[in-house]
């Protein structure tokens, strides 16, 4: 186990090292891990864990998942069964419903729990907000989450590479003495670089003022504002393109991913270095009080209530698909398709 200090701040971090695969699987092997949905999480989770030797099984309604499961190799009656009766084979059961979902077949995963179960999330969504959602486990069964950071693709995609994604686990309620290391095990088998501990509050709190923050809507808000102001001032779609969001991505921030941001800017032209300098506290003074209405949002669960009743709403895909519609069809993101149709490699696939 790795420490890390920042300043005052000491934080425990777990790597392969201190638990290699070997051993996790040594602590899994009287376990049948139960993976409840099948979304991009659950199907990333369960394909690396069967992939590093642990029994695992996979519970859904059947449907358009049920027909993916089966053309990952997930066989009906043996691997693959519906809800109820995958979690009464569990004796750990992976929630990874969406929010909504586990809101829905709560009732029919808490009355299929054994005691000494370990019940595992990769979000605190549930837990924390309880009174929306309804989950409140029973007393007789630990309470784990590992929350990778990132999609599930990319947990899929990084764990096909013989890479890994950090992730970070908690311990919510410990029946058995073995939550955490029922709860390590498990996040070194679904492919986890490293690992770093929170709690279910934290976790949902910085999960959510991230994804509705920098990680997509900020960001988006930004690109957006700046692509605008270029074209209203007489910028070619292309040049306002690439200036906003193609040498972000290409060229800025896999040298930030590498080394870190001042790493990135000294690797830029003396113009782009005192420009990002001079501004970067500009921006963060505008945007910080939002970021503080999104927080206090977060924390007081009425972002938890508008995700929940919308995501509930019976034609919720058909407006979700609307809405997506909407960005892909705009100016921004029509030239954006067809400048990444130029990429040197995507002509090279074509060729």
């Amino acid at each position: 186990m790795k420490k890390i200090q920042v300043g005052d701040y000491v934080e425990e971090i777990y790597e392969r090292s201190d638990l290699p695969v070997e051993k996790a699987r040594e602590i899994l092997k009287d376990e049948t891990v139960a993976v409840i949905g099948y979304g991009v999480q659950g199907r990333a989770q369960s394909q690396n864990m069967r992939d590093n030797g642990v029994n695992v099984i996979v519970g859904m309604r059947k449907g358009a998942s049920w027909d993916l499961a089966e053309g990952d190799g997930w066989v009906a009656g043996e691997t693959l069964f519906e809800i109820e009766e995958c979690v009464k084979k569990g004796t750990i059961v992976q929630y990874l419903l969406s929010d909504a979902g586990q809101k829905l077949c709560w009732p029919q995963v808490r009355d299929n729990l054994d005691e000494g179960d370990c019940l595992y999330f990769s979000h605190g969504f549930s837990i924390v907000y309880k009174e929306a959602s309804g989950v409140v486990p029973p007393e007789n069964v630990d309470v784990v989450l590992v929350a990778p950071k990132g999609s599930g693709t990319t947990v899929r995609s990084l764990f096909l590479e013989g890479r890994g994604i950090n992730g970070s686990y908690a311990i919510h309620q410990d029946a058995t003495g073995r939550a955490q290391e029922r709860c390590l095990a498990l996040g070194i088998a679904i492919g986890s670089g490293y690992l770093f501990k929170t709690t279910f509050e934290n976790e949902v709190y910085s999960d959510l003022t991230g994804e509705r923050g920098v990680l997509m809507g900020a960001i988006y808000g930004l690109w957006k504002a700046q692509y605008e102001l270029l074209r209203e001032e007489g910028h070619s779609p292309s040049e306002a393109f690439n200036e906003t969001v193609e040498e972000a991505t290409q060229s800025l921030y896999p040298l930030i991913a590498e080394k870190g941001m001042d790493w990135m800017y000294a690797n830029c032209s003396t113009t782009a270095q005192r420009g990002a300098l001079d501004w970067y506290q500009k921006f963060a003074d505008a945007v910080k009080p939002v970021f503080r209405e999104l927080y206090d949002k977060v924390k007081s669960g009425e972002e938890a209530r508008i995700s929940i009743e919308s995501n509930s709403k019976p034609d919720y895909k058909e407006n979700l698909a609307k809405e997506l519609k909407e960005i892909a069809d705009s100016e921004m993101w029509k030239i954006g398709a067809e400048l990444r149709s130029l990429r040197p490699e995507r002509q090279k696939k074509n060729d």
